[in-house]
């Protein structure tokens, strides 16, 4: 097991949910973070910006684009290790723009492994996701589970292992393939229906809109996932490996709903809106993952059960202004 201390590290999508959580913890590990976020003309830095001064003093920020190779080419530059969880993750979105799914997802990860493969960097994560497997055929689901491309959000992930792992194959590129579970958390985008359904509650509404009740999911609470990956990043054991990152238990949609109504407004009615539901084919049902091969591996487990991991995000919405980032009265795709 490796230290990261002064380790010269890029995070790819550092703006977004798990990325800024990560730049926390490798932060904390004692590394030289560079964070790659969406260029764009309001010098937003995403979640970064709700950072304190001290912390955004020792990251180098970088604005930019995955899809672009030469500012890929730039990013990679003498780094030691890259994590690269840039994406389109909202699966209805990609229902209307597969285009930018297949941009981002896949040529994106291609420019990010083709700027690796040039600057010899030593270790290389790509984030992955549970869609990949489709509707569970067998639980737990480990990393042998067959794939299936529900979405054109999943079928473009599916894409982006694939060229992922023909890097480590073909050109012995230090490849890991990262696959976490359902994360959920504080900074979590209202398309998610963790966030969508605290910020309707906690907005005073009585009439909760969501969509089906009935599929479950693997929920990992952000914090794990961010320090799965630096222990991922740790162990040369998991070069060449496909990782999931799971809780390996499981809860219905429902049951969660059933609980945030409890805890934050028990006169509040849940409401199924149509517009919320999935076509039924792309609709994966049950997502329960196996984290048998990354405990083998590393000294990685979940630390926060779902109750305390829902209490912590709660809090957050609370706190500050930040139930004002969110805009709970729409759909958020």
């Amino acid at each position: 097991m490796s230290t990261l201390q002064g380790k010269r590290v890029l995070v790819t999508g550092a703006d977004g949910f798990i990325g800024s959580h990560l730049v926390e913890q490798l932060l904390a590990q004692g590394c030289r973070v560079r964070a790659l976020v969406y260029y764009n003309s309001f010098n937003s830095w995403g979640w970064i910006d709700s950072f304190g001064v001290a912390q955004k003093q020792l990251i180098d920020v970088m604005p930019g684009d995955v899809r672009d190779p030469n500012c890929m080419r730039e990013a990679v530059k003498d780094m030691d290790i890259v994590f690269h969880l840039a994406a389109l993750i909202a699966i209805p979105y990609s229902y209307s723009a597969p285009d930018s799914y297949v941009d981002t997802n896949i040529r994106g990860t291609l420019n990010v492994l083709q700027a690796c493969r040039q600057h010899e960097t030593r270790r290389v994560l790509v984030t992955s996701t549970s869609e990949v497997y489709g509707t569970a055929q067998y639980v737990p689901i480990d990393e042998k589970h067959p794939f299936q491309g529900q979405s054109p959000y999943s079928a473009t992930k599916i894409g982006a292992d694939r060229i992922a792992e023909s890097f480590y194959r073909s050109f012995e590129l230090p490849v890991t393939i990262v696959r976490p579970f359902n994360t959920y958390g504080p900074r979590q985008s209202a398309r998610a229906f963790i966030p969508s359904l605290i910020s309707q509650l906690l907005s005073g509404s009585l009439e909760i809109k969501m969509g089906t009740r009935t599929t479950t999911r693997d929920l990992v609470f952000v914090k794990d996932t961010a320090r799965a990956f630096v222990a991922i990043a740790q162990a040369d054991a998991t070069i060449g490996q496909e990782l999931n990152i799971a809780t390996q238990q499981e809860h219905s949609i429902g049951d969660i709903a059933d609980t945030l109504v409890r805890m934050i407004e028990p006169k509040a009615k849940l409401i199924e809106e149509k517009i919320r539901l999935r076509p039924q084919k792309s609709e994966v049902d049950r997502l329960l993952g196996s984290n048998e091969k990354i405990r083998s591996l590393t000294d990685w487990q979940p630390t926060h059960s779902i109750e305390q991991g829902l209490e912590e995000t709660i809090a957050w919405f609370k706190s500050g202004n930040n139930l004002d980032r969110y805009k709970p009265d729409i759909y958020n795709l």
